[in-house]
């Protein structure tokens, strides 16, 4: 992880930082049956363009619960979540999914590919279904897969893949719109830990180069060291580690 880090390093572009995201008075709670458990309790926090942020904490502390909020998968029971000018909070259902289409790229643990589509077919499609025409959006799709090391493979279906192919591709279809923010929740946690250095520093490469936003929700110690900044989520709250 050393070499990673110091490779990272020299790619890392000097930054003035702006404010991304903003959150202020967050809450979110869940039912449990009779009772009712709050997650998240009163959170203020900004996230700002082109940093690497790791979130750790316990299963169930609430950091996969703090992306879905950020994306607008969900809503907060209370507080305002602001990305780059826009009030998420604000927006009803459909108008929260066209901002995550447009401008947010997830990354899952367990990869979330299509499998009887094909590699290719796999990163075009979340573009072609916002009304983008195939031959539109095949180029960017085969220039990511040829910088993950998968341009021979755009034909295969996921089962002939390998888990940490598998997580490339889903990197490429994260970034193959541009966004402007990424959220990865446990992207190596279904990896072995050599493949899952590989991927973290393939994603890592990518985003950095770029200067895009990454929050990654981890168990992994060793991302601490790559990260910007690391926030731990206990007892509801963010605590940022020194």
């Amino acid at each position: 992880m050393i070499a990673i880090e110091s490779r990272l390093e020299e790619q890392r572009p000097f930054l003035i930082p702006q404010p991304l995201i903003q959150i202020s008075g967050l809450h979110k709670s869940f039912r449990e049956g009779s009772q009712t458990r709050e997650v998240l309790h009163g959170l203020d926090i900004t996230f700002y363009q082109g940093e690497f942020v790791a979130l750790f904490g316990q299963s169930g502390s609430g950091k996969s619960t703090l992306l879905n909020l950020i994306s607008g998968i969900e809503q907060p029971d209370a507080g305002q979540i602001c990305i780059n000018g826009v009030q998420m909070t604000a927006l009803r259902e459909r108008e929260r999914t066209l901002f995550r289409r447009d401008h947010i790229g997830f990354i899952f643990q367990f990869f979330n590919l299509i499998p009887t589509l094909t590699v290719l077919e796999n990163v075009t499609l979340p573009q072609e279904l916002a009304g983008k025409k195939e031959t539109a959006v095949r180029p960017r799709a085969l220039e990511l897969l040829a910088r993950v090391g998968l341009a021979d493979r755009r034909d295969a279906f996921p089962d002939k893949l390998s888990g940490g192919e598998q997580q490339r591709v889903a990197i490429a279809r994260a970034l193959a719109h541009d966004p402007m923010l990424l959220l990865a929740d446990e992207p190596t946690g279904n990896l072995d830990e050599e493949t899952g250095a590989l991927v973290l520093e393939l994603l890592l490469e990518l985003t950095r180069a770029a200067g895009k936003t990454l929050i990654m929700a981890t168990h992994n110690p060793e991302i601490a060291h790559l990260a910007d900044r690391v926030l731990r989520v206990v007892d509801g709250r963010l605590r940022e580690a020194v």
